[in-house]
């Protein structure tokens, strides 16, 4: 007799468990820094893209889908900061008069506000390079910090590149796996200026001496078209230097500890090449306050004189009624 089928019984499924991002780094056993981006107050379209390029900057330890709603205050972010171990606040506002950009350290301060003169989404840098690139497995790791001309002495720029430095997680040169270094910021200060130019780039290593067809033959292992050849040592002869390879600067290559790639071979000198990826920006200094948006003014661009006029200018843009309200749904 056929056995009968219990219609009430239930498929077991194993939950998937999603996994917890680290809170410390398991090598320099620092705590890793993370971030929300966030609006203040009403931001045109052009804004909420530079919003979204940052947060995709700031990947892997950032909210990449921060949900954003109207209502709440900066009070409310910090209580849902803390428990996620969110270290740094960058907060974009709009004013009749320019964008600006403040950076913040959780929960105390200090926070430093930038004037955003000029900026550049990553969509327009791609467009503007005949070969874009930017791989999702770039944004895996955090990216480096670089910094140039922050070393006057002066003590808003010190503080300047404290913050920054901060920002991203520490790394040991010792122990780094070069596989995870393919982003790096660079912020520069002009002090004739005083403009700090922000700019996003991807790191690739090409070997010295190979042109580029022969980089993309072992890397596809597709079979090269050779119909038009008279040999195949044509293919390998035909170098196609300059606009293919490019001259290598020496003082831009570096010689490999170990294999990177099928492509980049240990005890063999690779070209490091920079892409940009975006975003750019133009920002300039104009206050750093000793608490979160709030308390003593240590340092102001505009002087004791003007100070409280452009604070009033800015603050009416940004006021935390009228701020955006942020349910975080992934930190990740």
């Amino acid at each position: 007799m056929a056995r009968l089928r219990n219609k009430n019984r239930k498929m077991f499924v194993k939950p998937t468990s999603k996994k917890k991002q680290a809170d410390v780094d398991h090598i320099t056993g620092d705590k890793i820094p993370k971030s929300f981006v966030f609006a203040r107050g009403k931001l045109p379209g052009p804004l909420r893209q530079l919003q979204m390029n940052l947060r995709k900057l700031m990947l892997p330890f950032t909210a990449l889908k921060l949900k954003e709603k109207k209502r709440n205050s900066l009070k409310d972010f910090l209580n849902v900061a803390g428990p996620m171990g969110v270290t740094h606040f960058l907060m974009l506002s709009k004013t009749e008069t320019a964008p600006y950009l403040r950076v913040a350290r959780t929960p105390q301060g200090p926070t430093i506000t930038f004037k955003i003169h000029e900026y550049s989404l990553a969509v327009d840098v791609a467009q503007s390079q005949l070969h874009p690139r930017c791989p999702q497995d770039l944004f895996k790791n955090a990216p480096l910090i670089v910094l140039s001309g922050f070393g006057s002495g002066e003590q808003h720029l010190k503080l300047t590149t404290v913050m920054f430095q901060n920002i991203f997680p520490a790394i040991d040169v010792n122990t780094v796996k070069l596989s995870s270094c393919q982003r790096i910021v660079l912020l520069n200060y002009n002090k004739d200026t005083k403009l700090i130019d922000f700019r996003h780039y991807s790191i690739r290593l090409q070997p010295v001496g190979v042109s580029r067809r022969l980089r993309k033959f072992v890397q596809n292992r597709q079979v090269p078209d050779l119909r038009n050849l008279q040999d195949v040592s044509d293919f390998v002869s035909k170098a196609g230097y300059g606009s293919e390879s490019e001259g290598d600067d020496e003082a831009a290559t570096v010689t490999l500890a170990n294999d990177l790639g099928r492509v980049n071979k240990a005890s063999t000198k690779s070209a490091v090449k920079l892409q940009e990826i975006g975003p750019r920006m133009t920002l300039q200094l104009v206050k750093i306050e000793e608490g979160l948006c709030s308390g003593d003014v240590i340092f102001s661009e505009y002087g004791t004189a003007s100070e409280n006029g452009q604070e009033k200018n800015q603050n009416n843009g940004e006021d935390d009624n009228d701020g955006v309200e942020e349910n975080d749904e992934d930190s990740d």
